[in-house]
């Protein structure tokens, strides 16, 4: 007699079956999702696996419900539930991480970037305006007035981490909408070690005096001194914001405290709630209470309608992370990234800094093995290993092909994959790059984009990624059948 099916299995198969009554060739992608997953090493930094409960929590009636507005405050009636699930979602973020006030409703990390963005431009250029003029909203300034608020908001300073040394789009590069927001300069590292240089950065500071001072990263492999940042800011009088969306889960693990846990220092802190939190696709903004107002000002300063259920599902996540074993498992992460650099150095390869202190590597190719990082990425890929190309300090690649391969623990973690794991995966990533050589285009000149490499050798490492993961299914308690 077959064992009968545990709850999950029985939830999703139900739910592809509901699908699959709509759109079959969705509910077969969906399970092919799963399936890749479970046979490929995902060593993407920005990925994770969110729990069935999580999952589930996305997939319900709160999605048909609009709710601008905040709790208790809302523009629309009959959201009495979207109270609890976004007020459960914010207590849990404070005691999690021991803020002042959390705001759970941006949509991604760019929104939630933003939210903090204009929540410190009201604060400290709006609100100024209006005392000014002696009235209270905007909508009661005169044009005159109005225009001279609107060039002053467009005429602030941003100064953020560069996006070679491990800063991110968001944090005022052109391309982004931060960076036509504000006026930005950017810090970098030191050339010979790849760390920050307080110093130089303090200097530049003093120089530029920007409003906001952006600390956080993206592809940045070692820790952030965050009270000498917050020291700086206070020196030229600026704002600390802190992008922790890739390094969260660290701080809420308790893995990062004192000088490296942003919510002490910072007067306001953005992150993402998957990466290494391991929870829903969305992002969130904690701060101190003298920013409280503006930033639950979120919607409709910058956001549309929240989405209610992706609030459930951070709620869910937020109350995982705030058990014991997510410690453990905080922990582990960058105890495995420790053992993945390691094991990297040991056969040859260059990583950018020369190893990590987070839950992430930052490995050189071009210099290690005579590839792009996207010959390598591509690579990797046929291989059964799952990365993404990355930007190193002063690329000459530049940020599409790039020079580097940025790779992450958080979701071999929480398949329960080790030290010893780590290790082999190290050297099958060297093996796959060793044997890699740059192509060539349709005419014969050298490419950036295309490799060379036996189709034996890829079948080899893909199986044997597949055999290594054997021992730590993906969603054990999941048969899709």
């Amino acid at each position: 007699m077959p064992e009968p099916l545990s709850t999950e299995s029985t939830a999703f198969r139900s739910a592809l079956d509901v699908i699959r009554a709509v759109e079959p060739r969705v509910a077969d992608a969906i399970g092919q999702e799963i399936a890749d997953q479970r046979d490929m090493l995902k060593l993407i930094a920005s990925e994770n696996y969110a729990s069935p409960a999580t999952l589930l929590a996305m997939g319900n009636w709160f999605s048909d419900k609009y709710a601008e507005g905040t709790v208790g405050r809302r523009f629309y009636a009959g959201c009495r539930n979207v109270d609890t699930v976004e007020a459960l979602a914010a207590e849990h973020a404070r005691e999690l991480f021991g803020a002042e006030h959390a705001y759970a409703q941006p949509h991604s990390g760019i929104d939630a970037n933003l939210v903090a963005f204009w929540a410190v431009l009201a604060a400290r250029v709006e609100a100024p305006a209006l005392a000014k003029a002696g009235v209270r909203n905007v909508n009661d300034l005169s044009d005159a007035d109005w225009a001279e608020l609107r060039q002053a908001f467009g005429n602030q300073r941003m100064l953020g981490m560069s996006l070679d040394a491990g800063g991110h789009l968001t944090h005022g590069f052109r391309p982004n909408i931060s960076g036509k927001m504000f006026d930005q300069r950017s810090y970098g590292t030191d050339p010979a070690t790849g760390l920050i240089d307080y110093e130089a950065l303090r200097t530049s500071a003093r120089e530029f005096k920007p409003l906001i001072i952006v600390a956080g990263y993206s592809a940045y492999p070692r820790l952030v001194n965050f009270r000498i940042m917050r020291e700086i800011a206070d020196e030229v009088g600026a704002t600390l914001m802190v992008d922790m969306a890739h390094f969260a889960g660290l701080v809420a693990g308790k893995v990062l405290t004192g000088d490296f846990d942003p919510v002490p220092h910072a007067q306001i802190v953005t992150t993402t709630t998957h990466k290494s939190l391991r929870g829903p696709r969305g992002g969130m903004v904690l701060c101190d209470e003298s920013l409280a107002e503006q930033v639950d000002r979120g919607c409709p300063m910058v956001l549309g309608g929240p989405l209610p259920h992706v609030m459930a599902a951070k709620a869910v996540a937020l109350a995982e992370a705030r058990r014991p074993e997510f410690r453990d498992y905080a922990q582990a992460v960058v105890d495995n990234a420790r053992a993945l650099a390691e094991g990297l150095m040991r056969r040859g390869a260059t990583l950018v800094t020369g190893g990590t202190d987070n839950h992430l590597n930052l490995i050189d190719v071009a210099s290690s093995y005579g590839l792009t990082g996207r010959q390598a990425e591509s690579a990797l890929l046929d291989s059964g290993i799952v990365t993404n190309r990355n930007a190193i300090p002063a690329d000459p690649n530049g940020a599409w092909y790039t020079s580097g391969i940025r790779i992450g623990t958080p979701a071999l973690t929480t398949r329960g994959l080790g030290a010893t794991e780590m290790d082999e995966i190290a050297g099958l990533i060297d093996r796959v790059l060793t044997a890699a050589e740059p192509g060539t285009t349709a005419k014969g000149a050298p490419s950036k984009a295309q490799h060379v490499l036996d189709p034996k050798i890829s079948d080899e490492i893909s199986h044997r990624a597949t055999d290594l993961l054997a021992p730590f299914p993906l969603y054990p308690e999941i048969d899709l059948g």
